[in-house]
């Protein structure tokens, strides 16, 4: 007797099924790191890139399945670069019918100004938009800032860290702001940016490339980039791996002394 024929798989399937994963994964990282709580007022930055659009698409689906009830407030900083399509993101959100803020500063002047021609605007760009979202929420009652950044983006700041700054140090799921004011999450900490991908183009987000920083060459962070998409090919699932490793720490076969004390390591005696 031959054996059943495999159900050929759909298009739309490979999309449910991409869905669901994706959905999954933000679910396990929300209930892991303990990201939202009743009544929670949740900021989403929302950049008009794949990452933050599909970021609030799944919150909102999470937000309407939850146990605990929170609000989703969506936040654009228009750093009024050049030719930015300051129609876009309104659009869409009033279509969504997500409520949202649209913060105007002029931080693309400040970058292009006080940046040397030839170097890198990100590290300046990020602090003047991290700062203008921060006093924002601040002022609007947001308990929780929620970032797009997904497990490719963690990965790539623990190499950064390893092989630019000597430290062994990530982008965590969750922390609080240096001044102790917020809180971030980080959701997608679990999703891969190859799945993100997909599903931003499945879902026909309407995105909005950033031409400030996204035109640079040579970054440290893209030959990070590259250094993992070619360990991956070569090995499918070392990220994945290296990603786990994140959470399985062993500060005693380390080397740092401020997490393990190795002066008062010393030998059990031996029984008589």
């Amino acid at each position: 007797m031959s054996a059943p024929s495999e159900t050929p798989r759909t298009p739309a399937a490979e999309a449910d099924r991409l869905a669901r994963r994706l959905r999954q994964q933000v679910g396990q990282a929300v209930v892991d790191f303990g990201m939202l709580e009743d009544g929670d007022r949740v900021m989403v930055c929302l950049s008009g890139g794949k990452d933050s659009y599909t970021l609030l698409d799944l919150l909102l689906q999470l937000q309407a399945k939850a146990p605990v009830r929170f609000e989703l407030i969506a936040v654009n900083l228009d750093q009024k670069q050049p030719d930015f399509p300051e129609h876009v993101l309104p659009g869409y959100l009033r279509a969504r019918g997500v409520p949202f803020q649209i913060i105007e500063q002029d931080t693309y002047s400040t970058v292009t100004r006080l940046v040397p021609a030839g170097k890198t605007l990100c590290s300046l760009c990020s602090r003047l938009r991290r700062g203008a979202l921060y006093t924002w929420a601040a002022a609007n009652g947001i308990s929780k800032i929620a970032l797009g950044h997904h497990r490719d983006d963690i990965l790539a700041t623990f190499f950064l860290n390893l092989f630019y700054q000597a430290q062994l140090k990530a982008m965590p799921p969750k922390l609080r702001s240096d001044d102790g004011r917020h809180v971030v999450i980080r959701p997608l900490a679990y999703c891969s940016e190859a799945d993100i991908a997909e599903y931003a183009a499945q879902q026909q987000f309407p995105i909005i490339p950033c031409n400030l920083c996204g035109s640079q060459d040579n970054l440290q962070r893209q030959a990070v980039r590259r250094l993992l998409a070619e360990w991956e090919q070569a090995q499918p699932g070392r990220c994945e791996n290296i990603f786990r490793a994140l959470a399985h720490v062993s500060p005693s076969h380390l080397a740092d002394r401020q997490l393990f004390d190795f002066a008062a390591l010393a030998a059990h005696a031996a029984p008589t």
